[in-house]
């Protein structure tokens, strides 16, 4: 499988991300009941469809302590807009490539005493949110954020999984986004890092419905692909033994089409090199950097020819 590789560079990231750090950053838009109800945010996909992929990571969420700066960043390194949405306290901005949501952003200030970092946070579909809790208790996760609807977007809640990963799921009133190979700029690929990957592979298929597949590996980790409906969704990948002790967390990948060129734009914007590009199993390259105020994402180069279908 070609997504071999970015489970083992995923994992020499280092970049472990405690699950009450993110809790605190990653609560902004759902502490309060009624700001959920008068947040507007944009539907997932518009026109609306009635096209559902269970297990599909559908959108990314940024929390951030400096909203204006992320702004720059990403939007110089990929081209992104923005549009604003203030309610009462909370400022958030959808992030708009090629005239379609990307992303969202949302301000959080950091306290001083905190040692919080910014991180994306990965939206997976569901069909029900509220089973998904309820499977997830099940089988060792803890809730972070209550289930709760959002007009326009739909319903969605926020889970740390066993091993202390944070990510949420989401029953998107408007559909999700149909499987079709994405352009630069755009998401393209999720990775876990986890401490126990034949843990954390089966608590994801029996929460998603994933089929799972051992994933060929010359550094001795255990890797597993994540599918559903015959694509490839995400990979579980073990932690390298000298992150024993850190947490395990989820970690996200922009399409480029050069990873040596958008790594060093990055830098120069005021991010920072966390694993050099280099050229992965499939042929292309990738590389992980960070954005200047530390939140972590990878950069993975993809032919037009190279596919997520799996083959059974």
């Amino acid at each position: 499988m070609p997504y071999a590789c970015l489970k083992r560079t995923a994992a020499r990231t280092g970049l472990l991300l405690r699950t009450g750090v993110l809790a605190g950053f990653f609560g902004i838009s759902v502490v309060n009941p009624a700001l959920c109800l008068a947040l507007q945010l944009p539907p997932i996909v518009e026109p609306a469809s009635q096209e559902h992929h269970v297990g599909k990571v559908i959108f990314l969420e940024l929390v951030t302590p400096d909203l204006d700066a992320a702004k720059q960043f990403y939007g110089k390194l990929f081209g992104w807009t923005f549009h604003d949405i203030d309610i009462g306290n909370t400022q958030y901005a959808e992030a708009i490539f090629d005239g379609h949501s990307v992303a969202g952003l949302i301000y959080k200030e950091a306290s001083p005493s905190a040692n919080r970092q910014p991180a994306w946070l990965s939206f997976i579909a569901v069909r029900d949110v509220d089973s998904a809790k309820n499977i997830a208790l099940q089988h060792g996760a803890k809730v972070l954020f209550e289930p709760h609807s959002l007009p326009e977007r739909g319903r969605q809640a926020i889970f740390a999984d066993p091993q202390g990963a944070v990510f949420a799921v989401l029953a998107s009133s408007s559909g999700d986004p149909p499987d079709v190979l994405v352009a630069p700029g755009e998401w393209i690929w999720s990775s876990l890092i986890t401490s126990d990957p034949q843990g954390a592979a089966i608590f994801y298929q029996t929460l998603f419905q994933y089929e799972i597949f051992d994933a060929p590996s010359d550094d001795g980790g255990r890797h597993v692909m994540l599918a559903s409906d015959n694509f490839a969704r995400a990979s579980v990948n073990s932690m390298p033994e000298k992150s024993l002790g850190n947490h395990s967390h989820w970690l996200n990948y922009i399409r480029v089409e050069d990873a040596v060129e958008m790594s060093a734009k990055a830098v120069a914007l005021g991010g920072r090199m966390l694993v050099e590009p280099r050229v992965d199993r499939h042929g292309g390259r990738i590389a992980v950097v960070a954005d200047p105020q530390g939140a972590p994402f990878g950069l993975l180069e993809w032919t037009d020819i190279d596919s997520k279908v799996v083959n059974q």
